[in-house]
């Protein structure tokens, strides 16, 4: 159990502070960030399979083309997700980008009642609605909805959404997402250097090392999470999973000097939403392991 919540909360720290590494990346564009985040995804996944001898989920794929075509469309969702996240932390936009996780457990909820059939319960609803008033305030207060962590939240929530329907281990689905893009990715970076555009040949070392760094920044607090998944209750989970969204706010206002003060009232509906959600969620099990019991 402590070593559970270990794992888990290194993982949503790590994620909390991934805008300090994308913010040290800020001279290369998004794109290309994003295919050496790809590439070196890959490289990095498939030494581990390797290493641990476990390939044999790749024989498997070939009776299972269903499997193979919900990757593809996850793949595109992350591919989505990592890029828009790049691109709103280079931009100045790492308020916005934390929305996206803030809101996410309850876009998951959403998704869940109209893609599985799965019940809410008057107190989620009550949340869902709280959370939507909070999100019409930042749009009236911007003058246009909060498309970043909408999209954020929306992509990640689907890519879930088609995680759970195809499950792979995950290090074994990353590897076969990252498979899927790489032809993509590689040769983009090909075009970039044989055009002296690249920049990782025509980097200084400190910025090879961080785009060579792109696996691990990836992978390392995806094992974190599963090895953290496996070992505590879903409801320890789901507190912990705003450690990262907070990290991020509080670079966003406190290190980079993002405003917030009038997006304030819009995120403070979205916190008591959470914390409604949460405690409804945390009452429920109580109520379950009680009559269990």
């Amino acid at each position: 159990m402590n070593r559970g919540i270990a794992y888990a909360s290194a993982a949503y720290l790590l994620w909390g502070v991934a805008p300090v590494y994308f913010k040290a990346l800020q001279s290369v564009p998004p794109p290309e960030i994003l295919a050496h985040r790809i590439v070196w995804s890959l490289a990095l996944c498939a030494a581990l399979l390797l290493a641990l001898r476990r390939l044999q989920w790749l024989a498997d794929l070939r009776r299972q083309p269903r499997v193979l075509a919900w990757f593809v469309a996850s793949s595109l969702l992350v591919a989505t997700n990592w890029f828009v996240y790049i691109w709103a932390v280079n931009s100045g936009r790492v308020v916005d980008a934390s929305l996206g996780y803030f809101i996410n457990p309850l876009v998951n909820v959403l998704i869940g009642s109209v893609f599985l059939h799965e019940r809410l319960r008057i107190a989620q609803w009550l949340a869902v609605g709280i959370a939507a008033a909070g999100v019409a305030w930042l749009t009236w207060q911007a003058g246009t909805p909060p498309w970043i962590g909408l999209t954020l939240a929306l992509s990640f929530g689907f890519y879930g959404l088609l995680r759970k329907t195809a499950a792979l281990g995950a290090i074994e689905g990353l590897t076969l997402e990252a498979v899927l893009l790489a032809p993509l990715a590689a040769a983009y970076l090909l075009w970039l250097e044989s055009g002296g555009h690249g920049s990782f040949a025509d980097g200084d070392t400190a910025t090879r090392l961080l785009l060579f760094a792109a696996g691990p920044v990836t992978a390392v607090p995806l094992l974190l999470f599963a090895a953290g998944a496996r070992r505590i209750p879903f409801t320890t989970l789901g507190l912990l999973q705003y450690l990262g969204p907070s990290l991020q706010l509080l670079l966003g206002v406190f290190l980079y000097g993002e405003p917030f003060a009038e997006r304030a009232p819009g995120y403070v509906l979205i916190w008591v939403a959470l914390a409604l959600f949460t405690a409804e969620g945390l009452a429920q099990g109580w109520r379950r392991r009680r009559s269990a019991g």
